[in-house]
Order: C-alpha cells, then structure tokens, then sequence
C-alpha cells in the first residue's frame, strides 16, 4: 500500500520534470528565426557627386547632408536632393579620413576612420564645435533618439552618450550565431538599425536591442553597368526620409543617388 501510494506521489512530479526538460531543451537548444530577405525596386533616380567617396548620409528637412572620406579630401557637405548641387560644405583638415555622420538636434557628428577622433559640428553654420575621442576605429555613424551608435567594421555596435560620447553599451551582430564582420554606413529606421556590409551590395536589417539580424537586402545590380564608364568603389550611404517615408541609397564615387522600394522575397 504504502508504494502504491508513493508512486502515486511520485509519478506527476516526474512528468513535471519531463515537461520542464523538454522546454528547457527547445529553449536552448533551437536555432534563432531565418533572417527576411528583401530586393528592392528603384522609384526614383538623382544625380550625385562622382567625386565625393561617400562614408555617411543623412536626409532632413528636405536636404541630405553628406560624410566623405579619404586623406586631403574629405568634407562635411550640405546636397541639395533633387539636383545633387552641393551647397555647403566644411573641409577635414588633411590628415583625416572623414567617416560617417549623423545629425542629433542641431549638431552634426562625424568620425574619423583611424584617427579616434570626432568632430561635433552646428548643423546650420558647420561651426567645428568641439572635438571627442573613442579607442577603436569610426566607420558608421547614426542614433536612435538617445544613443549615438557606432560601428568600427567588426561585429560590435557601440551605444555612445551623444553628450559625452562614452560608451553605455555594446551589442554583437549576429545572423543565426554568426557574426556579421564589415558593419558600415548606419541608419536607424523605425525601430531597426540598417546597415552596409562592406565590401558587398547588401544591407542588414539588425535588431537594436539584441544584435539579431532581422533580414537581409540584396541591393545586387544597383548601380547598372552604363555607369561604371568611370572608377566606382562600394554601395555605402543609407538615408531616409521620416516623414515621407522614402529610403535612399548610394555609393563610393556613385554617380548617381536612389530612391528604393524593399521588395519581399522570403
């Protein structure tokens, strides 16, 4: 009587464990979702400065504001979108190599690639306002409304204080456990971070909260081969327009600047 009774006992408290088991095991055990796959179609086409070796892009109040690189001529610039005219611009000193950019408030913030130095400009005047530094290289640069975030061409993304611009955080990149290595050119998007692998044509859609990649964009063919009549580098500078929903893209010595709709794949 006295085992009957036991098993009894003993018998739901195995088949909770089991249970317990068995989801502990799919928990850590699954692999993370299959990333999206987009295409795009291209809605509209503007002209853009062959000369300019783009490395940030920024779109606000109806203009783009323009990062580029490369020792003695790299510059901050004001781009009028419909005609590609540059309006304004602000020149490196010759020892830098200008990186990505992004606007928080009325500052323009800009890196450089292996110099660990920033530069903090007035968004209206290119004012140099001050100067900050950071210990790894700068490749990308955008923010989220409350962190600047950062890359450096590794898997990492570094969260800076956009007032002291030390780092509160970092995340690692990861597609289904794989480190994504070249994050460049950074946008942040309704909640998402896109950005430029380097040296493909593909952006990737990250999660900003875990490093998970969300999908994957396959920009292959953009820039079409009656353009490559003169010295054309990489696909990088990611824009948009927030409030008319439009995103564009570019590239190193492009000629040409795009407007694209992300098209579903998977």
């Amino acid at each position: 009587m006295f085992v009957k009774r036991s098993l009894k006992l003993l018998i739901p408290g195995l088949i909770v464990l089991l249970a317990v088991a068995v989801v502990l095991f799919f928990l850590f055990t699954r692999k993370p979702d299959t990333p999206a796959r987009w295409t795009y179609k291209v809605v509209n086409t503007f002209a853009h400065d062959t000369k300019a070796f783009t490395q940030g892009l920024v779109f606000e109040d109806g203009v783009l504001y323009e990062g580029t690189g490369l020792p003695g001529k790299s510059e901050l610039r004001k781009v009028q979108l419909e005609t590609g005219d540059v309006l304004q611009t602000h020149k490196l000193p010759d020892e830098f190599f200008g990186e990505g950019i992004t606007i928080f408030g009325d500052r323009i913030i800009q890196l450089t690639l292996e110099s660990k130095v920033g530069f903090v400009y007035n968004k209206e005047t290119f004012e140099l306002l001050r100067e900050f530094s950071y210990p790894t290289e700068g490749w990308g640069l955008t923010n989220d409304g409350r962190y600047l975030i950062m890359s450096d061409g590794t898997p990492m993304l570094y969260f800076l204080d956009p007032k002291t611009f030390k780092q509160n955080h970092k995340i690692m990149v990861l597609d289904q456990d794989s480190p994504v290595w070249g994050l460049n050119e950074l946008e942040y998007i309704d909640g998402q971070i896109y950005a430029n692998v380097w040296p493909t044509e593909r952006i990737v859609k990250i999660e900003p909260e875990t490093g998970e990649v969300i999908g994957w964009i396959n920009m292959e063919g953009i820039l079409p081969p009656e353009d490559h009549s003169e010295p054309v580098d990489v696909l990088n500078g990611i824009a948009y327009d927030q409030a008319g929903g439009r995103l564009f893209v570019t590239g190193k010595f492009y000629p040409k600047l795009y407007e694209i709709k992300l098209i579903p794949t998977r």
